[in-house]
């Protein structure tokens, strides 16, 4: 086998090069049309800021009391286990595409336990916690 010669080299270069620059392009004109659509925004909006429109405001109702809000910490945790769970079905998807090939159904058999393990211990520690009771 040959080696490649320098223009070779040069052309194939040039060709991926030549890939990645429509790319560019794109997002340029992506970041070009972002900063003009925020440019006319702030050029043609009006500007009267009055007392009222200072207030916060949130679904219409005027602000009473303090700013602050105490926020129950457990719906985090289920968004985060959902989170969690939502990646793991992702994962299980492209493993059953190569569990079908043939040579690969072993090893990612074990693979895939493996990862179902880790998975099962966390949600195991998320209920010993108590996590996951709704009280």
């Amino acid at each position: 086998m040959s080696e490649p010669t320098v223009s070779t080299v040069t052309v194939l270069a040039a060709d991926y090069f030549r890939s990645y620059s429509v790319v560019g392009l794109l997002a340029a004109l992506g970041v070009l049309f972002v900063a003009v659509a925020f440019g006319a925004g702030r050029l043609l909006r009006p500007v009267v800021p009055t007392r009222e429109k200072l207030l916060t405001y949130e679904c219409g109702v005027d602000p009473v009391g303090e700013g602050w809000a105490h926020t129950q910490v457990r719906y985090y945790v289920y968004a985060f286990l959902y989170v969690i769970f939502a990646v793991d079905s992702i994962f299980l998807f492209p493993w059953a595409t190569v569990f079908a090939a043939a040579g690969y159904g072993a090893t990612t058999l074990v693979e895939m336990f493996i990862f179902l393990g880790f998975l099962a211990v966390g949600l195991l520690y998320a209920y010993k916690k108590g996590v996951l009771e709704w009280t």
